[in-house]
């Protein structure tokens, strides 16, 4: 059940996406500064060990090791604002289905909409819409079998009014009026 469109907003909730991403970010940096930092200390000791045998070659390699710390360093933060942008498009099918049901209920709310809820294809939580949708349908078949009961109930008040005593029918239309009123309500939700 998806709906064919595409979401072209890739920061449906912001906050919650950035935070993700930067927490994930964070993780994986101090993770993975362990391998260049690694690889230094291997290099730094193969210098000094060059550097006593032929200081020419230590020259070169010290050349060679700072070249490589700068390349470590690049790709240590590619890797991070790749890992950043990834983030950022797992988070969105994520965060995007729960937009949609808070725009979904907000429409309920407003009584705008009772349609079905659906996310795009590739979105997570497809059960959610599945067991929204068919819960809402049970307290739709209530609120049919409800409405048909207060339909009798009004039937049945209407028929009193013309058996009872005058100072009663007041209590009675009032209860018929009221009843009109829940019936009106719920014909616009629904």
């Amino acid at each position: 059940m998806s709906e064919p469109y595409k979401r072209s907003i890739i920061l449906i909730n912001p906050r919650f996406q950035v935070k993700f991403s930067i927490l994930v970010c964070v993780f994986l940096f101090i993770s993975s500064v362990f391998y260049p930092l690694t690889i230094y200390d291997l290099v730094t000791r193969l210098v000094e060990q060059a550097n006593a045998t032929s200081p020419d070659m230590a020259a070169k390699m010290e050349s060679y090791k700072n070249n490589l710390i700068f390349v470590l360093a690049l790709f240590q933060l590619g890797f991070t604002a790749v890992t950043f942008i990834a983030c950022l498009l797992f988070s969105h099918k994520i965060a995007g289905p729960i937009y949609k049901v808070q725009k979904f209920l907000s429409a309920i709310r407003d009584r705008e909409g009772n349609g079905k809820l659906y996310f795009r294809q590739g979105d997570y939580f497809q059960e959610l819409a599945d067991d929204f949708n068919d819960t809402f349908e049970v307290i739709q078949e209530d609120y049919k079998k409800d409405m048909v009961y207060l339909s009798e109930v009004s039937s049945y008040i209407n028929n009193l009014t013309m058996v009872v005593p005058e100072d009663k029918k007041v209590v009675l239309d009032e209860i018929s009026s009221k009843l009109g009123e829940i019936q009106e309500r719920y014909h616009t939700i629904y």
